[in-house]
């Protein structure tokens, strides 16, 4: 064997490693996957929750915000909302109002300055959002936003509010189950100091820009959901309408705390899961080490007894007995041969000799 033939096999010995390491990397590897597997599984669930928290405080603060404003002051933004209702009702083009209205439009029911006009909650789908001004998208990933151009959300006959917001986010839920709602099923407005129940009298699928169902009656109180559909495909929009009705008794005495968000059992067994998948993995680690520490041991105990051979001294006197080997059947083949050749040499001697004593009779 050359030494390029040696170096050769100690470099691959180098990066295959010891059967140990090999086992060591293979488990890791594999507990990588697992963990990459689980964060991508959980990803919707966790953003979800985080997105939850978020509204619940939002809405909390909201709330909680009201407490310090005067009867006054809720008047006066009633009656603003009131009036900018009223112009809607017999306006064209209120869908693309000028800049100088939409900055009226942003001034009004904003009376904690943080964007928030009120906040929806859906029973039927267990929804408790908050309600921005317009529908940018940087609010439709998080909320609901006010279609601007349709009635704020204040009630009243010749008014007709429209919200819309986003369905199938992986990083939120919002309107995602929107598609239970049947007729019958009610929601609720909470803006300032007004509770606003509508009663789903009206489900319609409609192209993207058909805005006919989104008129303004003189006579009626209504308020209508947007979303997208068909779930992931997004090419049409889902219209769910509600008449105004009486408020209920579970309406009224619902109130909004910081810490009203409820943890999905999910993100429990998810929480409690991952404190015992960490300990069998250390397990799995001490144990292997504890094996190999053993292993070893019992190899160091090999080599201290007599007439112990290394693994290499081992191959080596195999190689030699094959050499050998190999050196006694080619003496014998050899030997073989010269006996055949001899042996044909006397057959011949003999054959020649019989054939001249018959010549000579």
């Amino acid at each position: 064997m050359n030494a390029f033939s040696r170096e050769s096999k100690a470099t691959r010995r180098c990066w295959k490693g010891t059967p140990g390491m090999r086992k060591h990397l293979s488990t890791i590897l594999l507990v990588f996957i697992l963990i990459l597997g689980m964060a991508i599984m959980l990803y919707p669930t966790f953003s979800d929750y985080w997105n939850s928290l978020h509204q619940s405080r939002a809405i909390a603060s909201y709330s909680e915000a009201l407490h310090n404003v005067s009867a006054e002051d809720f008047t006066r933004e009633l009656d603003a909302a009131s009036e900018y209702n009223t112009s809607l009702i017999f306006a064209e083009n209120r869908y693309l109002p000028t800049p100088e209205q939409t900055e009226e439009y942003h001034s009004l029911l904003n009376i904690t300055g943080s964007g928030i006009m009120g906040y929806i909650e859906i029973p039927k789908i267990s929804v408790s959002l908050p309600i921005y001004h317009s529908t940018d998208e940087a609010v439709l990933q998080i909320a609901v936003g006010h279609i601007e151009g349709t009635s704020l959300p204040t009630g009243g006959r010749g008014t007709h509010c429209v919200l819309s917001g986003h369905r199938g986010l992986p990083s939120a839920k919002l309107f995602t189950d929107l598609d239970r709602m049947e007729a019958g099923d009610t929601f609720v407005l909470r803006v300032l100091d007004q509770i606003l129940t509508y009663e789903v009298d009206q489900i319609l699928i409609v192209e993207p820009y058909d805005l006919s169902a989104l008129s303004i009656d003189p006579y009626e109180d209504y308020c209508t959901l947007v979303t997208c559909t068909p779930y992931g495909i997004n090419t049409h929009r889902m219209l769910v309408r509600g008449h105004r009705v009486e408020n209920q008794r579970e309406a009224k005495l619902v109130t909004v705390v910081a810490e009203a968000t409820q943890i999905d059992t999910t993100l429990v067994a998810v929480f409690m899961g991952i404190p015992m998948l960490l300990v069998v993995l250390i397990w799995i680690f001490v144990s292997s080490g504890r094996q190999n520490r053993e292993a070893r041991a019992r190899r160091r105990v090999k080599r201290a007894l007599p007439g112990y051979m290394t693994p290499k001294k081992k191959d080596e006197k195999k190689q030699g007995t094959k050499s050998q080997n190999k050196q006694s059947g080619e003496k014998q083949n050899k030997e073989k041969k010269t006996g055949e050749i001899k042996k044909s040499t006397e057959e011949n001697t003999v054959n020649e000799t019989n054939d001249a004593k018959t010549e000579r009779e």
